[in-house]
C-alpha cells in the first residue's frame, strides 16, 4: 500500500489545499466540500486578501503585490457556489529572486532553509518557497469561502482577532470589548489607539536597527453554537491548535486560561453553570468556550504567540549547505513584525476550522 502525502491539505469535510511558492508564478488554494448555493463574489475574497497583502503600511514588507484573486472554478455565473471544488489563484507580480542570491547556499538562522534541505534534499531558496508567509494567501482566500458559508449556516457567529502584544507592550482591552472597527483603524491592528501608537513606535525602532519583534495575537469567536468538536482526537481546541500552529512563525497556542490554569485551584478555575432563560451559561469562562473538546456556547478565546521575524539585517553566524562556517546579513523585503498581517490569517484559520466542524456536526447529528 502506498503512502499518501497530504501535508498541504487541511480539514475533513471542508477541505483546503494550498499550493505555490513565494517566488513562483502564483499562489493558490482549492477548497473542496463547500456547501452549494453559498453567495461568493470575487470581491469578497479580495477584501480579505487586502488585509493580508504586503505593502499596506510602513510596518510591513514593501513588496508591492495587489494580491488580486481569480476564481477559476466552483462558482456559478450568478455568483453561487456549485458544491464542486473552488480553485482560487493569486499571481505573483513583484518577486525579486536576485535579493536571495547570497542565500542560495547559505542557511538563514531560525528559518526553514536547513530543515527543508534535511527533509527533501532540495529547497526553493528564493523567498523561502512554501515556508514563506506568502503561502498564507491560500489560507485567507479559503477563509473568505468559509466566512461566506458560516454566514448561511451560523449567521450570528463572529470571528475577530487583534494584536494583543508586541514585544513586551500589551493591549489591555478585554476580549468582550474589542471592536473590529477599532482594530482595523490602526496599522498595528490592536484594540486601542494608545497601545497602537506605542506598538508602532517599537516596531519602527526595531526596523531601524535591522532587527524584528514578535508578540501575541488574540482571537475571539462570538456566538458559536454549543456542540462543535469531535472527541477524542479531534477536540475543537485540538483542531484549532493544529490550524493555528501551522501558521508561519506561530510558536505557541492556548485556549481560555491556557497556561494560567496551572497556577489556579479547581475552586477558582471551574466555570459554574446557571440558566439564562432556556440557555445554559457559565458565570466565568476559564474554559475559553470549550469543555471536553466541545464548544459550550460561550465565547471561544484563543491566544497565539508569534516569534520575531527570522530574517533580519544584522550579521549572524550560520553554515552553508556544504557545511562551511559563514556569516549572513538578511536581504530582501521582510516584515519587521509579522503580527499586523497575521490577524486576518488567524481569523481565516479559525473560520476554516469552524465551518469544518459545523459540517461534521450536521453530518453526524443534524443541524445545530
Amino acid at each position: 500500500m502506498g503512502f499518501k502525502v497530504m501535508s498541504s491539505t487541511f480539514g475533513e469535510i471542508f477541505r483546503v489545499s494550498t499550493w505555490g511558492e513565494s517566488h513562483g508564478a502564483g499562489i493558490g488554494v482549492v477548497v473542496d466540500g463547500c456547501p452549494p448555493r453559498v453567495p461568493l463574489a470575487v470581491e469578497t475574497v479580495a477584501a480579505e486578501l487586502a488585509r493580508r497583502r504586503p505593502g499596506q503600511s510602513q510596518l510591513t514588507t514593501p513588496r508591492s503585490e495587489s494580491d488580486t484573486p481569480e476564481i477559476l472554478s466552483g462558482v456559478s455565473e450568478e455568483g453561487l457556489t456549485l458544491g464542486t471544488p473552488i480553485a482560487i489563484l493569486v499571481r505573483n507580480t513583484d518577486a525579486r529572486s536576485s535579493a536571495y542570491d547570497d542565500m542560495q547556499h547559505t542557511y538563514r538562522p531560525s528559518h526553514a532553509d536547513y530543515t527543508y534541505d534535511a527533509k527533501y534534499g532540495i529547497r526553493a531558496w528564493a523567498g523561502g518557497g512554501r515556508a514563506s508567509a506568502r503561502e498564507t494567501i491560500g489560507r485567507v482566500a479559503a477563509g473568505a469561502v468559509a466566512k461566506a458559508a458560516l454566514a448561511q449556516l451560523c449567521p450570528d457567529l463572529q470571528v475577530l482577532a487583534w494584536v494583543e502584544q508586541v514585544g513586551d507592550l500589551r493591549c489591555q482591552v478585554p476580549a468582550h470589548e474589542v471592536e473590529s472597527s477599532v482594530v482595523e483603524a490602526n496599522p498595528v491592528r490592536t484594540a486601542d489607539a494608545e497601545s497602537a501608537e506605542r506598538m508602532q513606535d517599537a516596531i519602527t525602532a526595531a526596523r531601524a536597527l535591522g532587527d524584528s519583534l514578535g508578540g501575541v495575537v488574540a482571537c475571539v469567536v462570538r456566538h458559536a453554537p454549543a456542540g462543535l468538536g469531535d472527541p477524542v482526537f479531534d477536540k475543537l481546541e485540538a483542531t484549532l491548535g493544529h490550524a493555528m500552529l501551522s501558521i508561519p512563525a506561530c510558536k505557541g497556542f492556548e485556549v481560555g486560561s491556557g497556561f494560567r490554569a496551572a497556577s489556579l485551584p479547581g475552586s477558582r478555575h471551574n466555570d459554574a453553570f446557571y440558566m439564562s432563560g432556556d440557555r445554559v451559561r457559565t458565570r466565568s469562562n476559564h474554559s475559553g468556550g470549550i469543555q471536553g473538546g466541545i464548544s459550550n456556547g460561550e465565547d471561544i478565546l484563543m491566544r497565539l504567540a508569534f516569534k520575531p521575524t527570522a530574517t533580519i539585517a544584522i550579521e549572524q553566524e550560520t553554515v552553508t549547505d556544504d557545511h562551511r562556517a559563514a556569516t549572513l546579513r538578511g536581504k530582501g523585503r521582510h516584515d519587521p513584525c509579522v503580527l499586523p498581517r497575521a490577524v486576518p490569517i488567524v481569523e481565516a484559520m479559525a473560520r476554516i476550522v469552524l465551518i469544518d466542524h459545523v459540517l461534521r456536526q450536521r453530518a453526524q447529528c443534524g443541524a445545530l
